[in-house]
């Protein structure tokens, strides 16, 4: 079996993000970029059906910031090879039906199997890249899996339902998953074992062109949070800090008596 991994940057959400000076994305100058934590999830899966049955695993990702340490990353913990697609802006940010378009454009390429990719990221707006790649490759998929068991020409997948159920069915292969989970935590790639797989492994490189436009959502802008009040800081002792803030819920209607 041959799985396709698909994987991207985003900026990192702990960092304080601001808005750009066309108000269209956020500023990529002084931002830290990391890896998608469901793409990771995605990695982790593929990982543990090679351990299970021995599959070959291909890592691709477009050129963006700090993408390499990514990929070198996923070589480190078991992937076989790795692949930068190369010809989009990476500094911008890259809507999900033109990074389907691209994806599709090396994958369609490629004998594959299965196709795994994150079930959404935090910039995507929709969360729909497994379904357009889907479409473009002409195979099933399935989204929000959160388990998946090869039956040789076929999985048995889980996702996850509304209400806390989950679904059952069966996908022939080839397809495209979009995890939302894996089914144990993803495994961890020391330093020094992403250094060796930079010394021993390497990233391969194509370029990517896109002869016509991808029709898409367009961002006309962007606001960061509005400021809602103040926090309120009491000092003394419990007694006294108590008092005021039943005095204040008193004074807003939120108590009585």
């Amino acid at each position: 079996m041959h799985i396709v991994v698909a994987m991207r940057q985003l900026a990192d959400l702990v960092e304080e993000l601001e808005v750009d000076g066309q108000g269209t994305d956020i500023d990529r100058d002084f931002v830290k970029f990391v890896s998608n934590e469901w793409d990771e999830a995605a990695l982790e899966e593929a990982l543990t059906i090679k351990d299970e049955s021995g599959a070959a695993i291909t890592v691709v990702a477009l050129d963006e910031p700090d993408v390499d340490q990514t990929l070198y990353a996923a070589l480190a913990k078991g992937a076989d090879r790795a692949v930068k697609l190369t010809g989009n802006d990476p500094f911008s940010w890259i809507r999900t039906r033109e990074r389907a378009q691209r994806l599709a454009s090396f994958i369609a390429q490629e004998t594959f199997d299965l196709v795994l990719t994150g079930v959404q990221a935090a910039d995507d707006l929709d969360g729909q890249l497994a379904g357009v790649l889907g479409s473009l490759l002409d195979v099933p998929h399935a989204a929000v899996v959160v388990g998946v068991e090869s039956t040789g020409s076929s999985l048995r997948i889980a996702q996850e339902l509304g209400g806390g159920l989950v679904g059952v069915s069966e996908l022939q292969l080839p397809s495209v998953l979009g995890i939302q989970a894996a089914r144990q935590a993803p495994r961890y790639a020391s330093i020094t074992r992403i250094r060796q797989a930079m010394q021993t492994q390497k990233i391969e490189e194509q370029e990517v062109t896109l002869d016509t436009p991808v029709t898409q959502v367009k961002v006309r802008r962007l606001y960061p949070p509005e400021k809602q009040g103040s926090a309120t800081m009491f000092n003394g002792s419990a007694k006294d800090v108590a008092a005021e803030i039943v005095a204040i819920l008193r004074s807003k209607g939120l108590v009585q008596a």
